[in-house]
């Protein structure tokens, strides 16, 4: 993961924690896009693959990690990371456990 403003994210992982309180709430969205790709790669998680999700569904999944949920979901589905179609959402990248 790289950005041209900030270089490569060497270690996404710990990227994301250090955005993320210990009560698992996100207490800051990132300016930086390579920082805020390792951000929604978490989120991403919480979206089982192959499932469709409607928009008030993800707006209560994302909502349980910072209240501009709208936000959220719009940088998800720009980067790739949800897609969405007819009102309804689906993981479409991010991390996958093989």
């Amino acid at each position: 993961m790289s950005d041209a403003a900030t270089g490569p994210v060497s270690d996404p992982e710990r990227v994301a924690r250090n955005f993320f309180a210990e009560d698992g709430t996100l207490h800051t969205i990132p300016s930086k896009h390579a920082k805020l790709l390792a951000v929604l790669d978490r989120l991403a998680q919480e979206f089982v693959p192959g499932q469709t999700y409607p928009e008030s569904e993800v707006n209560e999944v994302l909502n349980r990690f910072h209240p501009d949920h709208a936000a959220l979901r719009r940088y998800l589905v720009e980067n790739d990371f949800l897609t969405r179609e007819d009102g309804w959402y689906w993981r479409s990248g991010g991390t996958f456990e093989v």
